[in-house]
């Protein structure tokens, strides 16, 4: 076995430094010292960020203690590794992740304190790492946490972005995108590694060579070549038991500077190849509506898979001697289809560079993957068109046909499947332009491919991947998501942490189904009181936050109605906001009833390239604006739109919700994690049975939880059978005149016009089923203000959505994970 010699681990003989006092006083002199000696500034004149820094060295110091530990550990018992691929990685703040997870929180607090510094105050100066877009990201880094806590060995590997997804502004109700300068003042927690730099090429030409043992081989010279250089985090696991890495690639040119050129006076054009590398990894999901776009997104795909592959060979041939073992050894999955050519770069790899012949190239490849599938929409299972990937990548596009012409042969002649089968399992695409069919590719590379929900994985079978299930029968099978309790119970709501802790004690805290003795106290009214003191609380701090950041007011004891996601057709905000419209008109009509207050709050960030998404952001804003300032509402409706949503935001929103928004069109949803989040801190959901919705009804209870509308396979059936949704709003009067309203320009008198191709879209097709599901929506919402008027109901189902969360761990996911699909740790 080979000497441990990688990155963050000494070499055997060098023992690890003694454990660190975490003593407050202690603590107190290492961030001075480090202040000092590190950062240059005297105590006297530091700034906030000064001492942020400071106290992030001084945790950071004691992480690497455990780092270093948890790798010679694995080398140490050749223990099996998983990788983890994700263009997304949405880890937010890691400060008080860290202190917490360390259990030096109160430690941490009293050692500022000392020195007349707040923890809260400094913890909200870091930046939020933008290096995702939403749940797809959150989930990536939830996952990487529960590793590291139930100890299985990992690497996550990702993009450094350096604005990563956009900084969200609103300019007159518009969504308006701004670069995310999260890195723009270094980031203190991260290691450069500049012996892990692997070269990554592009286009190019593919020449077949003989060796010198007479055995074909395929030579890619490519015409474009960048470095991949990598940068780590350490990914702390709770009570610091084990610390992963999470491994980050930042693009470099191979000449930054072209002196020719520039002494030439071409000043520009001296750095182009500096600049093409580095947009590589400047921004998280370019704009794919161009040509150019689609260009950029496929390069950095493969920029990353590759490096990562490189990385992980190099990383198996330091202790083992051959790849034979590989399968054994590493787990390498892939989240969602954004990888999906590591697949053929593997293959490449194998036998391009190591001398492996194709079919046992193919086989380690098959055992090595497993892949999750986040969606059953379409467009999100990418697809390229031929040329532009044989240009990129020719060797690929090689090995992929290979790959196409095993499956297909077998299909046909092992499994005598039917033309319209093998076109539905082809690598490649050909009812129009010829496209690689990166999810196909994804499922026939890997042993495994889960859903993230039971519904989802049940569709999973019969819609995409219906063709692929009948030929590799045993393959789909289903890991229902999970989130952190740490981040989203623990950090953000220590309020109710507390409360929980005082009622059945800290056994919770490393097991969250242990959260069901709480269900003995739900009906108490003792404890009702109390939880609901804790929530209240919550409302104020959001309350705050909208008051300073939008200039809006408030009333935490009104009802806070929340749906924060990404801004999608599929999720539904226009469904909420148009009953909004209709709640409006019933307000003002019928101001004798008693009208329960709400606030309706909206965040989430649009694709750029996404008009109808934008349109429903400035629909929200326009709408809000009318109600808000409208004085015969009375102050019973407000609506307000966060603009820049992120993880630290919505460690906000979620604690303060009342009323969580789940509320896509059934069957569209893989899984959702933000519902469970808000379902752990005492939020009440209204959702259709879509995702994981339908295991939550199940674990909380029926009772718990406000189901509505059409069901997947009703969705299905109505589209079918030819939906007419014009007769569905002309036979529901609130509906029809919240759409006249909206399409007439009620809320939009600069513009009339502005909002008739939305509602147009409604009553020609309702392709989300916006008209299908609003009448029992809107009844669905009545139910919510009957329950919310007797407090004692309410909080009773609350405190059981909070008691009977714990299933919903990622710590649980990532153990089925672990057991049935990687065999490891």
């Amino acid at each position: 076995m080979a000497r441990p010699d990688d990155e963050h681990c000494f070499q055997a003989d060098h023992p690890l430094p003694a454990p660190r006092s975490s003593r407050p006083e202690i603590l107190a002199e290492e961030i001075i010292e480090r202040l000092t000696y590190r950062i240059g500034k005297d105590a006297k004149v530091a700034k906030p960020h000064d001492w942020l820094t400071a106290t992030i060295l001084v945790v950071r110091d004691r992480i690497i203690d455990k780092w270093m530990a948890s790798t010679r550990e694995v080398y140490a018992t050749g223990a099996k590794r998983v990788y983890y691929l994700s263009l997304e990685f949405l880890i937010g703040r890691l400060m008080r992740d860290a202190i917490s997870n360390l259990g030096l929180m109160e430690e941490v607090r009293d050692a500022l304190a000392s020195l007349g510094v707040d923890v809260n105050v400094i913890a909200g100066l870091e930046p939020d790492a933008a290096l995702g877009n939403g749940g797809l990201g959150r989930l990536a880094a939830c996952f990487m946490e529960s590793m590291a806590t139930v100890e299985v060995p990992a690497y996550g590997y990702g993009i450094r972005y350096v604005h990563g997804l956009f900084r969200q502004q609103l300019a007159d109700g518009w969504q308006v995108e701004l670069p995310e300068n999260w890195l723009a003042h270094g980031n203190p927690w991260e290691f450069e590694r500049r012996e892990s730099s692997y070269e990554i090429g592009f286009g190019g030409a593919v020449e077949f060579i003989t060796t010198h043992d007479d055995q074909p081989r395929y030579v890619w010279k490519p015409a474009e070549r960048v470095i991949a250089a990598a940068f780590d985090t350490p990914a702390v696991g709770w009570r610091g038991k084990r610390v992963n890495t999470l491994r980050l690639w930042s693009a470099q040119p191979i000449d930054p500077i072209l002196l020719d050129a520039f002494n030439a006076g071409d000043h520009i054009g001296a750095l182009r190849e500096s600049n093409k590398a580095e947009s590589l990894t400047r921004v998280l999901y370019p704009a794919d509506a161009t040509p150019a776009g689609q260009e950029l997104r496929l390069r950095q795909e493969f920029f990353f898979s590759s490096a990562s592959l490189q990385d992980i060979l190099r990383r198996h041939l330091q202790q083992y001697d051959d790849f034979t073992s590989l399968p054994d050894k590493v787990a390498i999955q892939l989240n969602d289809t954004h990888p999906a050519v590591s697949v053929a770069e593997l293959v490449r790899l194998l036998c391009d560079v190591h001398g492996m012949d194709f079919d046992q190239a193919w086989d380690i490849t098959r055992r090595t993957f497993s892949y999750t599938n986040h969606t059953l929409l379409p467009e999100a299972l990418e697809s390229w068109a031929v040329p532009l990937f044989e240009r990129l990548l020719p060797r690929h596009m090689q090995i992929i046909y290979a790959i196409n012409a095993k499956i297909l042969i077998d299909a046909r002649k092992g499994k005598n499947f039917s033309d319209a089968e093998i076109r539905s399992i082809s690598l490649i695409d050909e009812s129009g332009d010829r496209r690689v069919r990166m999810g196909n590719l994804a499922f026939v590379g890997s042993h495994s491919i889960n859903g993230v929900s039971a519904l989802h994985t049940d569709l999973m079978k019969v819609t995409v991947f219906a063709d692929l299930h009948k030929l590799y029968p045993d393959r789909i099978n289903n890991k229902t998501n999970g989130i952190t309790p740490r981040r989203w119970l623990q950090q953000c709501n220590p309020g109710l942490t507390g409360l929980i802790r005082e009622a059945i004690g800290d056994e919770f805290l490393d097991d969250a189904e242990k959260l069901r003795a709480l269900d003995v106290h739900s009906s108490d009214p003792a404890f009702q009181q109390k939880f609901a003191a804790v929530k209240r609380a919550n409302k104020v701090a959001l309350s705050n936050l909208v008051a300073s950041r939008m200039g809006v007011k408030l009333d935490p004891s009104a009802m806070f109605d929340i749906q924060i996601k990404r801004i999608h057709e599929y999720k539904r905000q226009l469904l909420n906001i148009i009953e909004a419209v209709a709640l409006y008109d019933q307000i003002r009509s019928h101001p004798e009833l008693d009208w329960v207050p709400r606030v309706k709050v909206f965040a989430g960030k649009a694709a750029p390239s996404y008009y109808n998404a934008k349109l429903i952001i400035k629909l929200i804003n326009d709408v809000s604006r009318t109600i808000n300032n409208d004085p015969s509402v009375r102050g019973l409706l407000k609506i307000v739109f966060v603009p820049n949503y992120n993880v630290s935001l919505a460690e906000v929103m979620v604690p303060a919700a009342d009323l969580s928004e789940q509320i896509s069109t059934a069957g569209m949803e893989a899984s959702g994690t933000g519902n469970m989040k808000f379902g752990l801190n005492g939020a009440l959901t209204i959702g259709t049975l879509d995702g994981a919705n339908v295991e939550m009804r199940d674990n909380v209870g029926e009772d718990n939880i406000v189901i509505f509308g059409l069901k997947a396979d009703e969705v299905s059936k109505v589209r079918s059978d030819g939906h007419n949704p014009r007769a569905i709003i002309e036979g529901s009067r609130e509906l029809a005149q919240a759409l006249a309203a909206i399409g007439s320009g009620v809320f939009s008198p600069d513009d009339r016009n502005r909002y008739t191709s939305l509602i147009d879209g409604i009553y020609s097709h309702d392709w989300f089923m916006v008209a299908a599901d609003f009448d029992a929506y809107a009844q669905a919402q009545r139910e919510v203000d009957e329950i919310w008027t007797n407090q004692s109901a309410w909080y009773t189902k609350t405190i059981n959505n909070t008691a009977r969360m714990g299933w919903f761990s990622s710590d649980r996911t990532i153990r089925q994970y672990a057991d049935e699909i990687w065999r490891a740790g």
